[in-house]
């Protein structure tokens, strides 16, 4: 299955982009995981997660085809700044406007915060996905209740979606379509949203 996907890189080793990661190294699929004190930081838990995940600098993760982003709010900017035009690669936005210590929403002036997202990556075209679940859940077999775990996904970009959708299905998920980035991506955006944190079960 990994021979047919994308290569994937990961910008941010936190709870997300490590749970991703995981999710990544049940199936075997390779991945260069990054953050912002790079890779030698990061040695033991490439090593927990398993081999084919390995740690790399923020801009070997950014040049992969597919590339997960997942840090903390108020550090995007920073996290994002100077790295190149990703020139139609796929980004998954795995963000959410809220962070500790203290949890307090911030202020998106109308928009969704994948909108938001979307001006921080130019030439990306960005699918939501993999933010609404608790990290263990993202991590953990997607079949533990009888049936496939759900994940959503929402983009202005069909084809990209239709990819992302594909590492879903990959990785064992049930991917549900909510739309784009505006409407679907407002539905499982933390907080607000209202299928955010909701852990639900497809049964064929």
């Amino acid at each position: 299955m990994s021979n047919t996907l994308p290569s994937i890189g990961i910008i941010g080793a936190g709870q997300i982009g490590s749970a991703f990661a995981h999710a990544l190294a049940r199936h075997d699929i390779p991945a260069v995981l990054s953050n912002s004190r790079g890779p030698q930081s990061l040695q033991a838990l490439v090593q927990a997660i398993g081999p084919s995940v390995r740690a790399g600098t923020r801009e070997e993760a950014a040049a992969q085809q597919m590339v997960l982003v997942a840090v903390n709010w108020s550090k995007l900017p920073a996290a994002l700044a100077g790295l190149p035009d990703f020139d139609g690669r796929i980004v998954i936005d795995a963000n959410n406007p809220i962070e500790a210590p203290l949890f307090k929403p911030v202020e998106l002036q109308g928009r969704s915060s994948s909108e938001v997202f979307a001006g921080l990556v130019p030439g990306a075209r960005v699918v939501k996905a993999f933010n609404h679940l608790k990290p263990a859940l993202v991590a953990g077999d997607p079949a533990q209740r009888g049936g496939q775990r759900v994940l959503f996904l929402a983009a202005d970009d069909t084809a990209a979606k239709q990819a992302v959708g594909t590492l879903v299905q990959a990785l064992g998920f049930a991917g549900i379509d909510l739309g784009s980035l505006a409407g679907g991506g407002r539905l499982s955006q933390f907080p607000g949203g209202p299928l955010a944190a909701q852990e639900l079960v497809r049964f064929a």
